[in-house]
């Protein structure tokens, strides 16, 4: 089986106006960014932090260029300060934010790690979500399928995916359903952008390690 089961933004809830494309997008695959009292530009993951929000497509495309061509005052109308190298910044607190997820959903009893946990799971259909580290084996990965209907998230290495499970690297992991595994999955679809490069995507697709 392959990886048929990809993160996609949902196409309902509210939708949003990116200030760099000028494309109106489901807000779950965008990131929102305040201005703060200091007049600096700060990305707002969660979503709630107050203030008026400004949206950029979640790529480093988008986010290089607002920062680039003055749009995030523009948005705000006012003088603002951007982060330098925005889009690193952006990528590595989504990367924090995934893994922060993960962690809570093993903490929960809804996520397992390592090759036989995972391979059971998938046997016994208590998965929902696989997890592989980017810079696995290939070989081994190739090992696992992703669960019918489910989602495959492979954009993780793994040391942070070690991280989620208090280990210093892992491989293989799992979501059940319910719980996190929603959450993980839009905010892995958000980071993938910056991960996974159009033509890996192209090179990649129909493949048992996609």
């Amino acid at each position: 089986m392959g990886r048929a089961g990809q993160p996609k933004d949902r196409q309902d809830g509210p939708e949003r106006k990116c200030i760099a494309t000028g494309e109106v997008r489901p807000a779950s695959g965008l990131i929102r960014f305040v201005v703060g009292p200091d007049g600096q530009v700060v990305p707002d993951l969660a979503g709630k932090l107050p203030g008026r929000g400004i949206w950029v497509c979640s790529t480093p495309e988008a986010l290089t260029k607002a920062a680039g061509k003055g749009l995030f005052a523009r948005a705000a109308r006012q003088p603002v300060t951007v982060p330098d190298d925005l889009a690193a910044l952006v990528e590595a607190q989504l990367s924090r934010r995934v893994i922060d997820l993960i962690s809570l959903a093993r903490k929960g009893g809804n996520a397992v790690a390592g090759y036989e946990k995972v391979k059971s799971w998938l046997q016994m259909e208590e998965a929902r979500v696989l997890i592989q580290a980017s810079d696995g084996s290939e070989r081994g990965k190739s090992k696992l399928s992703t669960p019918y209907g489910g989602k495959f998230i492979g954009w993780l290495t793994a040391d942070e995916l070690g991280r989620a499970f208090g280990k210093q690297t892992t491989i293989h992991a799992a979501l059940g359903a319910g719980g996190l595994s929603q959450r993980v999955v839009e905010e892995a679809a958000r980071l993938k952008a910056f991960r996974v490069s159009d033509g890996e995507k192209t090179r990649r697709k129909g493949s048992r390690t996609e």
